[in-house]
């Protein structure tokens, strides 16, 4: 009851009166998706490897014999080795060698993978093999190979040589032979390679020189053709240039607009009035006429306009006005003839400094370009410098290399071979033995829990499937019947059942067993316990109306559906239920042989006779509340009369007359006969067995449910695994403190 959620549902009954019915829901909500099991935590796994731990050791003990074996009558071998320096550890050993351009010379290395198979080749060893041939004539390229390792030491400049061989003596006559045959490989290789690299310098030389000097006259004709010689200067002066040009274009633009302004200025009066200011000649004219008017205006004042002075002044001002306005065009037309000398002057003058800026600025933008000719130029006579200078510094390295003492390979460790063997290493080999095989049983025990398409525990029962889920029923093998509600079914039921000694002879035990339990069952443990959390959970599901009649049934044969309708019979009338069991199995009845009575007479009997019923009912020895009909004589077609009249009448009159009847019905996928009894019943129970259901069969059987009048009132999970200890504890806890007490 720990694991589940009750809600109660308001519903009106039959009678018009409210009822409340509580809902079994689980603490989370299930959704019905494929049937796969997610293997990937790390309980599942550990789940995985607890039941298959027997296909794991056995796996485990096989392999581990056959490395066991195999290893102790492996042959033993041997290894030997020597080590050579293959460089000088000072920089000396990069004299001679050509750097490239952008590297120096301080950066050459050995390539230790090229030398490597280069010393394993068949063109180089071949040269050895004669002598080796000579004691050991089954040695061969492919057999020395085969066993001969070379490596480098780490990214050191040594590199280990190591030959492997059961024969000790063989394994240093082949070191000693390689260790002097790769030393005299090494100065014969060393020699060459110096002579090849001084005639490679020599004939370099003359083609490097040649290319610097026509570089060298190159440039030359460069600098005559664009008259300069270095382009940055050139370019400066150019600049230079055009600043100044535009400097004195914009005096002279000012000068022109100046001009033309003054020029305009002329063509008006205002500007007219006020050039004739400035002239001399055209002041004192006008100075002089001044005068005149004012004398003319004093004498007007003493004489008449008619008198002789005032005719003299007049006669002298008319002859001075002509003189005046010859003056003011003559002076006017001199200032507007400077004035468009000038502006045609200054505009010839503009034009020529435009043009020179032109020619200017069109030189100053293929100075780029020049430049440009004049850097590759500069930079490829400096390579080729470079690479002169550097080939004639290699050819004087050359003379002195191949003057001096030249440096081979150095043998910094002589051939040794070790007194132990190498292989078989037993516990390197015993140890990887355990690995794999533990690997290998692991991985057929995962392979074996894919092609199981059961349930292994009850939370991935509870996981997958969409109906309620009332109880959990552990396993418990003193539990009459409980092993054999399945492996009988494999062995035959129907020998058992003409065996009248067999049958009293279970009938006997489960006397005993019987007494035991209405002693003192509750206690009993955990499959007891379990039972009546079942029985609570049902009578739960309908509190105003109990629970009066009961169909229970299974997916497949052998899931304990059987063992569950007798034992929670046993229960409900150990509560003080008048309880029925009836076996509505006929075609394979298993009531019978669990209760310990016998099966001349049962259902089948009073269905296809006129029988009463009364005769067919049994009661359980030393529990009268509780009764058995048991199958009867197998009938010919069993569906045909659970489908009957006198079956929905026999069932309405059992109900009536029983607090509880329970229909112990076939396996439902493939038959029907369950599918007849449980729309007759309050509701139909369905029982799951751990490890034996199929999972596909149950997700076929839940969806045919969906649409069918069964009221299916949930899931039993049957021979679940783990141990319930708290039950034990907490009875075993009690009785000791009732000892106490007493």
């Amino acid at each position: 009851m720990s694991n589940q959620n009750y809600s109660q549902i308001s519903k009106f009954n039959d009678n018009g009166k409210l009822s409340i019915t509580p809902e079994i829901l689980p603490t989370q909500t299930i959704s019905y998706l494929e049937v796969e099991e997610d293997e990937g935590s790390l309980k599942e796994l550990f789940g995985v490897i607890k039941r298959r731990a027997l296909v794991i050791i056995g796996v485990v003990i096989v392999g581990m014999a056959y490395v066991t074996y195999s290893t102790m009558n492996s042959k033993k071998i041997y290894q030997g080795s020597f080590q050579l320096l293959v460089e000088p550890v000072n920089s000396d050993s990069k004299l001679g060698q050509i750097p490239l351009p952008d590297e120096s010379a301080s950066n050459y290395s050995l390539d230790y993978p090229s030398q490597i198979q280069v010393l394993r080749s068949e063109v180089l060893i071949k040269g050895v093999i004669p002598q080796l041939q000579s004691t050991y004539p089954e040695i061969t390229y492919s057999s020395l190979i085969n066993n001969l390792k070379i490596n480098r030491l780490g990214s050191t400049k040594v590199i280990e040589i190591s030959y492997s061989d059961p024969n000790t003596k063989k394994i240093d006559l082949v070191l000693k032979t390689l260790s002097n045959f790769y030393l005299k490989y090494s100065l014969e290789k060393r020699k060459t390679k110096l002579n090849q690299g001084l005639k490679f310098v020599e004939d370099q030389l003359p083609d490097i020189k040649n290319r610097v000097a026509q570089l060298q006259q190159k440039l030359q004709i460069f600098r005559q053709r664009h008259n300069f010689l270095d382009p940055e200067n050139q370019s400066s002066a150019v600049v230079a240039q055009l600043q100044k040009l535009e400097e004195e274009r914009l005096g002279i633009d000012q000068q022109l607009a100046t001009a033309r302004a003054s020029y305009i200025s002329l063509s008006t009066p205002e500007g007219q009035k006020a050039t004739l200011n400035a002239a001399p000649i055209y002041s004192q004219l006008i100075s002089q006429l001044r005068q005149l008017e004012s004398q003319l205006s004093a004498e007007l004042v003493r004489f008449q306009p008619d008198s002789p002075s005032i005719a003299v002044l007049e006669e002298k001002r008319q002859n001075l006005l002509p003189l005046i306005e010859d003056e003011q065009k003559r002076y006017i037309g001199l200032k507007l003839a400077e004035s468009a000398t000038m502006i045609q002057m200054l505009e010839v003058k503009s034009q020529e400094l435009a043009r020179v800026e032109q020619q200017t600025r069109l030189k100053f933008q293929q100075l780029p370009i020049i430049a440009r000719e004049y850097s590759e130029i500069q930079r490829t006579l400096q390579l080729a410098n470079e690479s002169y200078n550097r080939f004639l510094a290699t050819r004087e390295n050359l003379f002195i290399q191949v003057a001096q003492t030249e440096f081979p390979w150095e043998l910094i460790q002589a051939p040794t071979y070790g007194k132990l063997p190498i292989l078989p290493n037993i516990p390197q080999s015993l140890l990887m033995g355990l690995f794999s095989s533990l690997a290998v049983g692991v991985g057929l025990g995962f392979l074996l829990e894919k092609l199981d398409n059961t349930y292994h525990d009850v939370a991935s029962l509870k996981e997958k499937i969409k109906l309620p889920f009332l109880g959990t029923l552990p396993i418990d093998k003193s539990i009459v019947g409980y092993k054999s509600s399945y492996k009988n079914l494999i062995a035959g039921e129907s020998e058992s059942r003409q065996n009248s000694q067999k049958r009293n002879l279970l009938s006997n035990a489960f006397r005993r067993n019987l007494i035991a339990t209405s002693k003192n069952y509750y206690g009993q443990g955990s499959f007891w316990e379990s039972l009546q959390v079942l029985y609570a959970n049902i009578q739960l599901l309908n509190s105003d109306q109990p629970i009066r009649s009961l169909t229970i049934s299974s997916t497949m044969p052998g899931d304990g559906k059987t063992t569950v309708s007798f034992h929670l019979a046993k229960i409900a009338a150990a509560l003080g239920k008048r309880v029925l069991l009836v076996d509505g199995d006929l075609r394979r009845p298993q009531v019978d042989r669990l209760s310990g009575l016998n099966n001349f007479l049962g259902l089948s009997n009073v269905l296809t006779s006129n029988m009463p019923v009364e005769q067919v009912i049994q009661q359980l020895p030393d529990m009268t509340s509780l009764s058995v009909i048991t199958a009867g004589s197998a009938p010919p077609d069993p569906a045909r009369l659970l489908s009957s009249d006198k079956m929905k009448q026999l069932m309405e009159y059992l109900s009536e007359n029983f607090d509880l009847v329970i229909y112990d019905a076939p396996p439902m996928l493939g038959l029907v006969d369950a599918r007849l009894l449980a729309p007759q019943t309050d509701g139909m129970l369905l029982v799951v067995r751990i490890d034996k259901t199929d999972k596909s069969a149950l997700m076929q059987l839940q969806d045919s449910l969906r649409n069918s009048p069964i009221n299916v009132l949930g899931v039993v999970a049957n021979g679940d695994k783990q141990k319930l200890t708290s039950y034990n504890y907490y009875y075993s806890a009690g009785r000791e403190a009732r000892k106490s007490d007493v």
